[in-house]
């Protein structure tokens, strides 16, 4: 059986700050401390091998119970971790200052225990931590009984009561709309722009729900970010992008106006930014996504933005925003040191980063480099794609790569090959996608391209052209353009110009 790499890939999540932490909390601890020589050997390595590690500790007695080591020190490195970061978030605060609640209670020192317990629900309301605030009203009415024992009857046990039901009322609507959230981010997660009639009747559902689409519905700023979260996400699966733009900014606007809250909920935010950015580019808008960008790249120098998750979320989402620009304004050739950068951070990131990204990824990469002449290259991303075969994460990038690995085929003068892909492209397209229209007219061009070979193939590309800008108008099917300008490649086919320059032209 393979080792497993858990505590290699927790040593080497740790940050230069967290390790000293670990290593300073360590020194304190009597005894020997041979967990250490694992951790230092291991945050050596570039690639976990347990064999190495055996090896080079051959004479020491703990090898030969290396397992039982490695679970001590990975439950050492969590300790050190919660140290580290126990006053770092607003969560971590509320969990010690209800131990201390607790505490004191059970000591009998009440006064000071109500000390306590003030100071933490305050913490708790200001940041919408209802769990938290639940749990402290429930400790206050242990105290509230203690205080009638001692003939101490001016808490007012009723007004509590009320408290603790508009809470659990404000737990019950923040976790109906997370319900509703969990809904329209599957759909989108599963298929992207939706196009199928059983996903837009979905969409319509979620976008009329009583909670969405009523008024003052949400009873917290917490449920508000994510109720219009939710209705630019529908919005932006249809590709209404105008009602997304301005749902999203709402959304920005709750969290800007509570910073608390927008520490609180660091990816919404950034996830929040990225489809601003989105919305912005479809809408042309390139001044404003540049400018949002700048101000995604920021984030991580901010209070609650600089948790290594979070800078995965914000290194994705910089250079999808980035890359999505440049290749919109046709600027292939200039994109490829980003493309460099790209390649770098799948490598530094490895599996930290979500396969969605890692296929978006692997998309706008493939793009660019098609874009710059580069198919070969191109080529080696698209087979990237689809060589995972994944049959649940985001159906529109599989289907749009199959396209795209045709049109580089021909490109690249594969003839033959082409004859069997079209073949086999053709029953997926017939047996899963619901803009098969314009697909299977690509499909067709190509068939009959080669057939008549280079000479005669201006005059199919400039028959098609007619053809494809009917196509394009009809319901959908105008969603290639979001994944792949076919437009701009017939153009540079007709006017003999790069596939650069035809989308600089048809901006």
């Amino acid at each position: 059986m393979k080792p497993s790499t858990e505590l290699f890939d927790l040593i080497k999540s740790l940050s230069k700050s967290e390790k000293r932490f670990f290593k300073l909390t360590s020194s304190l601890q009597s005894g020997e401390k041979n967990y250490l020589k694992i951790f230092d050997f291991i945050d050596k390595q570039s690639n976990y091998d347990e064999e190495e590690l055996k090896d080079f500790y051959k004479d020491e007695k703990f090898i030969n119970h290396l397992p039982s080591e490695k679970n001590h020190l990975y439950k050492l490195i969590l300790k050190s971790l919660r140290g580290f970061h126990s006053d770092n978030s607003v969560s971590a605060i509320l969990k010690e200052e209800i131990k201390n609640v607790e505490l004191l209670y059970k000591k009998s020192l009440y006064k000071e225990c109500r000390k306590f317990l003030l100071r933490a629900k305050k913490l708790a309301r200001e940041n919408e931590k209802f769990y938290y605030w639940f749990e402290l009203i429930s400790w206050e009415k242990l105290l509230i009984e203690e205080d009638y024992e001692q003939g101490n009857f001016t808490h007012d046990l009723d007004k509590l009561i009320q408290e603790e039901l508009d809470v659990i009322e404000k737990l019950r609507n923040l976790a109906e709309y997370q319900m509703i959230y969990s809904r329209i981010n599957y759909i989108f997660r599963r298929g992207g722009f939706v196009t199928k009639p059983e996903d837009i009747s979905a969409v319509d559902e979620i976008a009329n729900h009583h909670l969405i689409k009523g008024k003052n519905t949400a009873l917290s700023s917490r449920a508000a970010s994510i109720c219009y979260y939710i209705q630019g996400l529908c919005n932006a699966t249809k590709r209404d992008y105008e009602t997304s733009l301005e749902k999203f900014n709402r959304t920005k606007f709750i969290l800007d106006n509570n910073p608390k809250l927008k520490s609180s909920l660091a990816k919404r935010y950034v996830r929040t930014l990225h489809n601003l950015i989105l919305a912005n580019i479809s809408l042309k808008n390139y001044n404003k996504a540049e400018q949002l960008i700048s101000e995604l790249e920021s984030l991580p120098n901010t209070k609650g933005f600089n948790s290594y998750d979070v800078k995965v979320k914000v290194f994705t989402c910089i250079y999808n925003s980035r890359i999505t620009v440049s290749y919109r304004k046709g600027a292939f050739q200039s994109t490829l040191k980003m493309v460099d950068e790209m390649i770098d951070g799948l490598n530094h990131y490895g599996d930290k980063l979500p396969k969605e990204q890692v296929l978006l990824f692997s998309y706008h990469i493939a793009y660019v480099y098609f874009g710059a002449g580069l198919h070969r290259e191109s080529l080696k991303w698209v087979n990237a794609i689809l060589n995972e075969n994944e049959q649940k994460l985001r159906q529109d990038i599989y289907t749009y790569a199959r396209v795209f690995n045709l049109i580089l085929h021909y490109e690249l003068g594969n003839y033959d090959l082409l004859e069997y892909l079209m073949k086999s492209t053709t029953r997926k397209i017939k047996k899963s996608s619901n803009t098969e229209e314009v697909e299977l007219s690509i499909v067709r061009l190509l068939k009959k391209v080669v057939r008549v070979g280079p000479k005669a193939s201006k005059a199919a590309f400039e028959e098609y052209r007619d053809e494809l800008s009917s196509i394009l108008k009809k319901q959908d099917q105008e969603v290639i353009q979001e994944y792949f300008n076919i437009q701009a490649w017939v153009e540079s086919k007709v006017s003999n110009i790069s596939f650069e320059e035809a989308v600089q032209r048809l901006i």
